[in-house]
């Protein structure tokens, strides 16, 4: 009888499931996109269709089907499926499961498959305590991680396990996986006989990122919506309200945070001024730290604009004390200005590039002494001792210029500032060609 009841409410349990849960697909074949991982001859799939499952790293955004395919890696392999999610659990959860595993496999010689959700999360020693059950093949262990695994997850850990990527679903994956649950009797919304056309799908997968279940989750809700009132059709509105406004996918800590400035900041280097306000839309939007961003705008103006235009630091500073002075969101403005000023501005690496000469210079040369004739004369005794002796005052020469020594014994007087032929420098240019000329020096053009 107890047997009926748990039947009975697996059940219902399955028709008022979320439709995300209802959906997910129960074969390999189901799995929306992630073809690198499915295709004819892939790595993955031969792994989990050989039913001898290895411990595995799955790495991707949100919804892409980290959980369904560690489900699938059970159901092949004919293992128990258990899971922890890392933000709750603890060591003594896992060596609970690493018993109930040992108990599993010597009674009915079945193998264990845990799946970690948010890896990530776990402390060192809740993923150290996971070693000895992956090291003697106790259990199989999928994690999951929205993040970098290589800055947080352990060395010795992640070297036991095998590392597959997966990529965000395409609106052309998303639009598929939408039709066929508006359309799916059983499992899906078929008996609402409810309509999706392709415009609202359309709207629907662009503006989810990639996540199936935030897909599914906002079309059950759209269909409903359309359905109160007394529509067959879900419109655009729907859609709309139902999402309340896009998902943007961003996590401040993680991989977003490090490729999107990286791509704001390429953007602006590259001088497109339409791709810079798009990325640094996406940060503001997301609610990436503005000084963060900033900051690397003052550095830019230096590393990439520099000398070509040295306007550009004074505006990338003042956009900087413009956020600090009138906060969001009305110093977007000023980040804006200083972002368009900047993409539109000639381009110049040479302050970086002759640092880049003169460290190198530092750090292979000798230990310098400085020359006495540029010693400091600002103490009572530094004539006694020489310092300043044969100093020749750059004012009192024309045009401000005087041929003396001014790096220190031993170190040849080479080139290390390189101007380009940007904005600016050319103008610097010719002014440098007139100081090598007094001081003899030769090489820079």
């Amino acid at each position: 009888m107890s047997d009926l009841f748990a039947a009975r409410a697996d059940e219902v349990a399955a028709r008022t499931a979320p439709l995300a849960t209802r959906m997910r697909p129960r074969s390999l074949d189901e799995v929306v996109g992630q073809h690198g991982l499915l295709g004819p001859g892939a790595a993955f799939r031969h792994i989990v269709e050989s039913g001898e499952p290895i411990s595995m790293l799955l790495w991707g955004p949100p919804g892409t089907g980290k959980t369904t395919l560690a489900r699938l890696v059970a159901t092949h392999a004919e293992a128990a499926f258990r899971t922890l999610s890392a933000t709750s659990a603890g060591v003594r959860d896992i060596r609970e499961i690493l018993a109930g595993a040992r108990d599993l496999l010597a009674t009915e010689e079945r193998r264990t498959v845990l799946f970690l959700d948010e890896i990530h999360r776990f402390a060192k020693n809740q993923q150290d305590a996971l070693l000895p059950g992956v090291e003697d093949g106790t259990l199989i262990l999928v994690g999951a991680t929205t993040e970098n695994p290589y800055f947080e997850v352990n060395g010795p850990l992640m070297s036991r396990m095998t590392l597959f990527r997966l990529e965000s679903l395409t609106p052309g994956d998303i639009e598929g996986l939408l039709q066929t649950a508006v359309h799916d009797d059983v499992r899906g919304l078929g008996s609402m006989g409810i309509d999706l056309p392709a415009p609202a799908a359309f709207e629907l997968a662009s503006r989810t990122g990639g996540d199936a279940r935030q897909s599914l989750n906002a079309l059950e809700v759209a269909a409903r919506m359309a359905k109160s009132a007394g529509r067959s059709t879900i419109e655009s509105e729907d859609v709309t309200e139902a999402l309340q406004r896009r998902l943007i996918r961003y996590d401040k800590a993680g991989d977003s945070h490090y490729d999107v400035i990286s791509a704001f900041i390429k953007s602006v280097r590259g001088s497109d001024p339409d791709a810079a306000m798009y990325w640094l839309m996406l940060m503001v939007e997301a609610g990436e730290d503005p000084e963060f961003i900033a900051r690397r705008l003052v550095i830019l103006a230096s590393e990439d604009v520099g000398l070509a235009d040295s306007e550009g630091l004074r505006v990338a500073v003042a956009a900087a004390d413009a956020l600090a002075y009138v906060g969001l969101p009305e110093a977007v403005y000023h980040l804006a200005h200083a972002t368009l000023y900047l993409a539109i501005a000639p381009k110049s690496n040479s302050v970086g590039r002759a640092i880049g000469a003169a460290r190198d210079l530092v750090q292979d040369g000798p230990t310098p002494g400085v020359p006495l004739h540029l010693r400091s004369t600002g103490y009572r005794g530094a004539a006694d001792l020489g310092h300043g002796e044969g100093y020749q005052y750059s004012h009192d020469h024309p045009g401000g210029l005087v041929d003396q020594q001014y790096f220190p014994d031993g170190v040849d007087p080479g080139v290390l500032f390189r101007p380009g032929d940007q904005g600016r420098e050319a103008a610097i240019r010719e002014r440098l060609r007139e100081i090598d000329r007094v001081l003899g020096r030769v090489g820079r053009f």
